[in-house]
């Protein structure tokens, strides 16, 4: 006689039950992103902001570690994010800054007689061009003329064309120099974080102006 087989009962687990438990998971959305995006950026414009555009930095190793983590925090929050379309097209204007040429110019102006105004990017992605420029006010420039081309989502390249040494009334043209590449890690409607190929930062924020020659 053939014996019946008796299953062990399972318990039934509901679509319900399932909703419920997956309602307890944490969630990860863009909102929450953007969140921590602005968290950690205010952190880190807060640790630039008395740091005379990098001036006091130089001298201060502990400083700069902790602005370098937190630029990298920001920069991992952004990491999927595309930085090198037309968002990228501005005058950015310069808040702190690891570059020694740069940061040599605003200390040393005096000496010249002048001093250093806003120091400046001036990006144009459809136009591919980029001038960094250093103001010397009321009539004073010096600035660096750059072509640019996209490499990748926040990879930018750029190649030194010409330079110019400007005052009111006389200008002194300087052989180009140079070529390499920026990394925007960092870009919202406000500010904009870059690593470049000399491992030195740059953090900027969008002027109330356009710049042009």
């Amino acid at each position: 006689m053939a014996k019946s087989l008796s299953l062990p009962s399972l318990p039934f687990i509901s679509p319900s039950s399932i909703t419920t438990h997956l309602s307890h998971l944490p969630k990860i959305s863009c909102s929450s992103i953007s969140i921590q995006s602005q968290s950690a950026k205010h952190q880190l414009l807060t640790l630039i902001s008395d740091q005379e555009r990098g001036l006091k930095t130089q001298k201060n190793p502990q400083k700069l570690a902790s602005i370098v983590k937190s630029i990298d925090d920001l920069a991992s929050l952004g990491r999927n994010s595309v930085t090198t379309d037309d968002s990228l097209s501005a005058t950015w204007r310069l808040l702190w800054t690891t570059e020694k040429e740069q940061l040599f110019i605003i200390e040393k102006a005096h000496l010249f007689g002048t001093q250093a105004g806003d120091v400046l990017q001036v990006i144009d992605v459809e136009k591919k061009s980029l001038n960094n420029v250093i103001t010397f006010p009321p009539d004073g420039v010096f600035f660096v003329r750059s072509n640019i081309e996209v490499a990748s989502s926040q990879r930018v390249n750029f190649r030194f064309t010409s330079a110019v040494l400007r005052g009111k009334n006389w200008e002194i043209p300087l052989p180009p120099f140079g070529q390499g590449w920026f990394d925007t890690v960092y870009l919202d409607d406000e500010n904009r974080v870059v690593k470049d190929i000399r491992g030195d930062y740059l953090i900027v924020e969008r002027a109330p102006y356009s710049w042009t020659e």
